[in-house]
C-alpha cells in the first residue's frame, strides 16, 4: 500500500477515525517488522482485489469499491443494505463508486444465514448478477433478521423475481455452490472480520484502504466517500 497521501486528507481522516471510528489499513511504518507489515499489506491487496466469483453493483473500473462482508439474518446488515442502496443511488450511476457484496454468514449467530447466502447464489446461477441483487434485496426486505425469516421465502422470492422453482429449488437442495460462499467467508477471516456488516472502502486510484466495522449511516458512509474523490 501506498505509504503517503496529502496533509488535508491526513488531517480529515484523523478526525473521522476520532468520531467514526473509521480505521486506515497500511499506513504504519515498523520498522523492526518490515517484512511483516509488507506481508501483511500484500495479502490484504490481494483479498481486496476484485475475483471472477465476487457480486458488483456498479462498474468494476468505479474510482471507489466499498466491499461489503454481510449476513443475511444480521440486523445490522440490514440495516446498511438501506444505506449502501442509497449510497449506489447517488454515485453508482456515474461510475464513482462500486458495491462489492461478500458472504460471510455468522452460523453461532444466525443458524439460517448460510443456506439464504447459499440461496444468492442460486439467483446468480441462474439468472446472473442482476438477479443476485433482485434476490437479496428483496431477502433483505422481508426478512425480520435473527434467524426469523420462513425457509419457504427463498423459493417464494426466486418465483418472484422471475426464476424458476424448479430449478432454484434443485440448486439449493444440490449445495453445489457452498464454496462460493465458504470462499467469501475464508477472505473474510483472513481480513480478521469479527463481525458483520464489515465494510472497506477501497480507494482504487492509489491503493489506500480504510475500513468502516460496522453499519455506518449514509452521511458518515457519504462523508468518506466524498473525501476519497476531492483527494
Amino acid at each position: 500500500m501506498p505509504e503517503k497521501f496529502s496533509l488535508p486528507v491526513a488531517i480529515i481522516l484523523a478526525a473521522l477515525l476520532i468520531a467514526g471510528g473509521i480505521y486506515l489499513n497500511g499506513k504504519i511504518n515498523n520498522d523492526n517488522q518490515p517484512n511483516l507489515l509488507e506481508s501483511a499489506q500484500n495479502t490484504a491487496a490481494s483479498i481486496l482485489s476484485l475475483n471472477a466469483n465476487d457480486h458488483i453493483l456498479g462498474s468494476a473500473n468505479a474510482r471507489i469499491l466499498v466491499i461489503e462482508y454481510s449476513d443475511t439474518e444480521c440486523p445490522f446488515c440490514k440495516n446498511f443494505h438501506v444505506t449502501m442502496n442509497s449510497i449506489m443511488q447517488e454515485y453508482g450511476k456515474e461510475g464513482e463508486v462500486a458495491w462489492v457484496y461478500r458472504h460471510f454468514p455468522l452460523e453461532q449467530l444466525h443458524s439460517k444465514a448460510f443456506n439464504e447466502a447459499l440461496a444468492t447464489e442460486c439467483a446468480d446461477k441462474l439468472g446472473g448478477n442482476s438477479k443476485f441483487w433482485e434476490y437479496i434485496n428483496k431477502l433483505y426486505e422481508i426478512t425480520p433478521s435473527n434467524d426469523g425469516l420462513d425457509p419457504k421465502e427463498l423459493i417464494n422470492i426466486a418465483t418472484q423475481i422471475g426464476l424458476s422453482s424448479i430449478d432454484f429449488n434443485a440448486c439449493l437442495e444440490s449445495e453445489e455452490l457452498v464454496s462460493e460462499v465458504e470462499a467469501d467467508f475464508q477472505s473474510g477471516q483472513k481480513l480478521s472480520v469479527g463481525g458483520t456488516p464489515y465494510n472497506v472502502i477501497v480507494d482504487t486510484k492509489n491503493g489506500e484502504h480504510y475500513e468502516l466495522p460496522g453499519a455506518y449511516p449514509y452521511s458518515q458512509v457519504k462523508s468518506a466517500i466524498d473525501m476519497i474523490l476531492e483527494n
